[in-house]
């Protein structure tokens, strides 16, 4: 059975203060929140420091990214094995600005998968289409192609670790939201693409909405039969509004 899943992309804001009071605010509002996996990403400065206000709670750390390589001559950039030495259990993968503002391709996500998996991470890998293509009627093969080109080069246990979340980039940070029925359409989609390499376990698959979700529109999302959560960025910054949105299923 898959499980239902809230996560708080951060991004680039908060400082470590503010940061650690957030996730206490969250650990505390969370304790009447049943059936719902919590995670919240914070940048790579605060990991350690949430992870001690986290420690005992429902809610689980992840990391916004991480490295290719292993380790090495590789300045500026965070292995794996050092997020998951922070008390880190997820590492989000593939995300659209990390695609168009820094050039990651699949070549590089597939060994970001690899290196997520070798340090016990689960992926929440991105895919998503972008405005034109959505208006040109591509979305569907665009979000075939990056599943085809990364995750199912996956063996069948390393998928059975993996959540999807799928960002329709037209609609991260513009208040623009996919229709409940636009995010049912491509969720089952996806599912029906995994299921053609994976077969029933996609079934198994969680698969978060990632676009401008917040309170007002997360019960209706939520409610399809193909979408187990969200992705949550700007909503995440506010704990009653992250809460809220935990409390929608």
């Amino acid at each position: 059975m898959r499980k239902k899943i809230v996560a708080g992309n951060w991004k680039m804001n908060t400082s470590v203060s503010k940061g650690e009071q957030l996730a206490a605010e969250i650990v505390e509002k969370s304790k009447d929140v049943e059936g719902v996996v919590l995670v919240v990403a914070p940048p790579f400065t605060h990991l350690t420091k949430v992870a001690d206000k986290l420690n005992g709670s429902q809610v689980a750390l992840s990391a916004q990214n991480c490295a290719a390589e292993t380790s090495g001559a590789y300045t500026g950039e965070v292995a794996a094995s050092m997020v998951a030495d922070t008390g880190a259990k997820y590492c989000i993968l593939g995300h659209s600005e990390r695609r168009e503002y820094y050039g990651e391709t699949d070549e590089t996500l597939n060994k970001k998968l690899a290196q997520c998996f070798a340090n016990n991470l689960i992926p929440v890998f991105c895919v998503g289409e972008k405005l034109a293509e959505r208006e040109n009627e591509r979305h569907f093969e665009v979000v075939k192609t990056q599943l085809y080109n990364t995750v199912f080069n996956l063996s069948d246990e390393d998928f059975g670790k993996v959540v999807i979340a799928y960002e329709p980039v037209w609609a991260i940070g513009t208040g623009k939201t996919a229709t409940p029925d636009q995010a049912q359409e491509i969720h089952a989609f996806i599912r029906k693409t995994l299921a053609e390499k994976f077969g029933a376990k996609a079934d198994d698959t969680s698969i978060l909405y990632g676009g401008s979700c917040n309170p007002a529109n997360a019960k209706s999302l939520f409610a399809n039969a193909d979408v187990d959560g969200g992705l949550i960025g700007g909503a995440s910054l506010k704990s009653d509004d992250f809460i809220a949105i935990a409390k929608s299923f």
